[in-house]
Formats: structure tokens, C-alpha cells, sequence
């Protein structure tokens, strides 16, 4: 049972290193919050608005393609659409993307762009971010609100009082920083009920025809922004904020086309879409923008749905986590229960003398030179014969004459061992089974 249990611990070791290696987290409070796509049902989604939309039988379409797709996509009529787009975007626009969306708004189409300037929510934390796609989307740019910019005015004071002017003015300093680090600890903290926000009209207009006010959500304190028109263009402010004397709503003609930008980006999202008089302002965009074949098109491409791959959405798919944890379970039932935690011990049976006789031969035939092996054979095979003659083996002329001349050996068969003695000290290659055999048979002719 231990030895399961230790099986156990490091079967869920190694998943763990396994998953802390192949999957990730994403930091970004921005990426955890629901994004502005016709898929979210999450309170900042807009799929909501698309239900509506096709419960009135008006046509729908989710883009999740780069904007170059909008004039070759045989789903779409060249002209009559409403393109939606939600600032800021999680993918980056490129500069192809707008010319081909100034090419298609041209020809007929409207682009309604739900920019975050007076409201913050959850999904638009950084707002200053969509600066830069702003004004490639519509060429108008992203400027502070005057309501900000607060002018202080200095007091006069005499000449005797510029000891305690200067006390003054270090403890104004040190107060002044106080009150930013709280501004700027404010604007980081997320706000414990929603601030609501109210669009009201500034004058007449189709867009506003029964609308007295329109809600936007701020999750967090707004950073509250407002366009700047460029000296060449034009851009008719529609409405405005309630307290504020800051334009909130601007409508741009462009071509046969035209730009709508709304200064609250949560107006028509799940939880706005039924308050107030939004769902009304939203009817009016579709009476004025869509014709007989056109369709409200949603940017999902830039709020992270892609028919590309995506790797922050296939992390985010449920179906691979209930994939991995499958494979997990099986591969641990299989450790558990086929696998044989203990080893059999196997007793090596001691090896036979001729296997030790075969083992070193083979050892010595790898390392040990013919030469000197030949050398060795014949130099015992001297030794033997001069102990037997009686004579010291230094006198090996004296041997092998003794050896030639013997009555039961062959003359051939000494003159060969004699070769071989001479081939053998001169680093020869000899026949050492040859030799060997050769050796015995003349002992053995010897001892008769």
C-alpha cells in the first residue's frame, strides 16, 4: 500500500510539472473580462443585441476576418450594411485594414464605432490604448476632456509673508501628491456598483427621434476623453453628457457612407440594451443605415474571435481541460493498477570454469598481439624441452639441432616450429592454432 501511495504522489507530480509547462495564465485583468463580441452572454456582451436583431428578422453577420473580407464576402451586399466596432480591440488593426474599410464605407456602408471615451467598462480598463486605432478607423483623434484641465490661480501676497508662502507651497506639494497617488489608486480600483452614465441628444436628429436618454456602464472611474477634428475634416457632434458640456455622440458622412461614433462604448451591450432609451437609439441606427439586403455586421475578429488560430481562444475552449483531465485519469489508473511497482529478483547462476576459461581467451585474443602470444607458446614450449634434455634455455641453437635431428620427428616439422620461433621475435604474424597444435604433437612424439 505504500509503495501505491509513493506511485501516487509522484504520478500527480509529474501531471502537474506536465500542465505547468504546456498551459499558461493570462495576467491581464483586460483578457479575463467579457469581451464586447455577439457570442458573450456576460453582462458587457452583445449577444443580446444580436437576438433582438434576428427576432426582428434583421440580418446578422459575426466578421472574423480582417476587414479586407467585407467587400469580397458573398454573404454581405456591397452597400446598405452597419459594420460594429468596439474600441478598444484586443487585435490590432492594420493600416491595409483601413483602406479597405474606407473603400466599403464609400460605397454605401455605415461603420458604428462604440468607442470607450466617457465610460470605462471592465472590458475597456485601458482606454488610451485604442488612441492610435481611433484615428485610423475614422481620422479623428483621441483628446483629454476640458473638464480635467483645472487652472489654479495664485493668490497675492506681500513681500513680508514670503517666509510662510514658502512653507505653504512645500506642504501644497506634498498634498498635491497625496491626492494623486489617491486619484490614480481610485482609478486602478474596480467601483463596487456600476457609475451609470446618461447620452442625451443635442438637437433634433433621425438618430434621436423619441430619445431622451441613453445609459452607459463604468466598471472603473471613467478616464473621460473626447475627439479632436482635424482642420480639413468634419464631424457633427449629435449629443452630449448630462453634467457635461463635452460631446459624446458624433456622426461623420464619408463618400456615399457614414461614420457613427458614440463616446460610450457599453451603450448597447447586455446590460444596457433594455435601459433607458438605448434599445430606441440602436432602432433608429438600423432605420437609417441598413437597406432591404443589408445586415448589422459585428467585429469579432478584433475582440478575439478569429476563424484564424488563436491561441489565447483555444486556452480558453473548456473542451481542453475535460481532454487533458480524461488523459490524466486514464494514465493514472493505468499507473496504479497495470503497472508492477516491484521488481522480481532474479539470482544470476555462478558461471562454469569453461565459461571463465572462454571469457578470458576471449578477453586475451582482444588485447594480446599474435606475435607475442606466439613468442610466449614458444618460449614454455623451450623451457619444457631444455628441462627435459638437460639443457638452459639460452641455448636455443643447441635445442633446435637437438630437435631437428630426433628419430620420431619429421625434419619438416621442426624446421616449421624453428620458422615460426623466428617469425615470432621479429614481430611476424604466425598461425597461433597452427602452432599450437604443432607444439603438442611434437611433445607428445617426444615422450614416446
Amino acid at each position: 500500500m505504500r509503495e501505491r501511495l509513493t506511485t501516487l504522489a509522484c504520478a500527480l507530480g509529474a501531471a502537474l510539472l506536465l500542465g505547468t509547462l504546456l498551459l499558461r495564465g493570462d495576467a491581464l485583468p483586460a483578457r479575463r473580462a467579457a469581451l464586447p463580441t455577439s457570442l458573450e452572454h456576460a453582462p458587457d456582451g452583445l449577444l443580446g443585441l444580436k437576438s433582438w436583431l434576428q427576432q426582428e428578422r434583421v440580418g446578422t453577420f459575426s466578421l472574423r476576418q480582417r476587414f479586407g473580407a467585407l467587400s469580397a464576402n458573398a454573404a454581405l451586399h456591397p452597400r446598405g450594411n452597419l459594420l460594429i466596432v468596439s474600441l478598444p480591440a484586443v487585435t490590432n488593426f492594420r493600416p491595409e485594414e483601413a483602406v479597405a474599410l474606407d473603400r466599403w464605407v464609400r460605397e454605401g456602408n455605415t461603420v458604428l464605432v462604440l468607442a470607450a471615451l466617457r465610460d470605462r467598462p471592465r472590458w475597456a480598463q485601458f482606454p488610451l490604448a485604442m488612441a492610435s486605432d481611433l484615428e485610423l478607423i475614422t481620422e479623428l483623434t483621441l483628446t483629454p476632456s476640458g473638464e480635467a484641465v483645472v487652472q489654479a490661480r495664485a493668490p497675492r501676497r506681500s513681500a513680508a509673508g514670503s517666509a510662510a508662502r514658502g512653507s505653504r507651497a512645500a506642504g501644497d506639494r506634498n498634498g498635491g501628491q497625496k491626492a494623486e497617488a489617491a486619484q490614480l489608486a481610485r482609478l486602478g480600483a474596480e467601483l463596487s456598483q456600476p457609475e451609470e452614465s446618461t447620452l442625451v441628444p443635442n438637437r433634433a436628429h433621425a438618430y434621436f427621434s423619441g430619445v431622451t436618454g441613453a445609459l452607459g456602464f463604468s466598471d472603473y472611474a471613467p478616464v473621460r476623453y473626447t475627439l479632436g477634428i482635424p482642420r480639413d475634416g468634419f464631424a457633427l457632434a449629435l449629443g452630449h453628457e448630462t453634467g457635461s458640456a463635452e460631446d459624446a455622440f458624433w456622426i461623420r458622412p464619408h463618400g456615399e457612407g457614414t461614420i457613427v461614433v458614440s463616446g460610450f462604448g457599453s451603450l448597447f451591450s447586455n446590460r444596457a440594451l433594455g435601459k433607458a432609451d438605448n434599445g430606441r437609439l440602436f432602432a433608429n441606427l438600423i432605420a437609417a443605415s441598413v437597406g432591404p439586403d443589408g445586415k448589422v455586421v459585428f467585429d469579432d475578429e478584433h475582440q478575439g474571435l478569429s476563424d484564424d488560430y488563436d491561441p489565447a481562444r483555444f486556452y480558453r475552449d473548456p473542451r481542453l481541460y475535460a481532454t487533458l483531465g480524461v488523459i490524466i485519469a486514464v494514465w493514472l489508473t493505468w499507473v496504479l493498477g497495470a503497472t508492477r511497482l516491484q521488481i522480481r529478483r532474479v539470482r544470476a547462476a555462478a558461471p562454469r570454469e569453461a565459461e571463465l576459461v572462454r571469457t578470458t581467451g576471449l578477453y586475451l585474443a582482444r588485447v594480446l598481439r599474435p606475435a607475442a602470444a606466439a613468442r610466449r607458446l614458444l618460449d614454455q614450449f623451450l623451457e619444457r624441452l631444455g628441462s627435459a634434455t638437460g639443457r638452459a634455455p639460452s641455448e636455443s641453437a643447441a635445442l633446435w639441432e637437438w630437435l631437428e635431428s630426433h628419430p620420431r620427428l619429421g625434419h619438416g616439422e621442426a624446421r616449421q616450429l624453428r620458422e615460426w620461433h623466428a617469425a615470432a621475435h621479429g614481430n611476424r604474424r604466425v598461425p597461433l592454432v597452427r602452432l599450437h597444435n604443432l607444439i603438442v604433437h611434437t611433445e607428445r612424439q617426444i615422450a614416446q
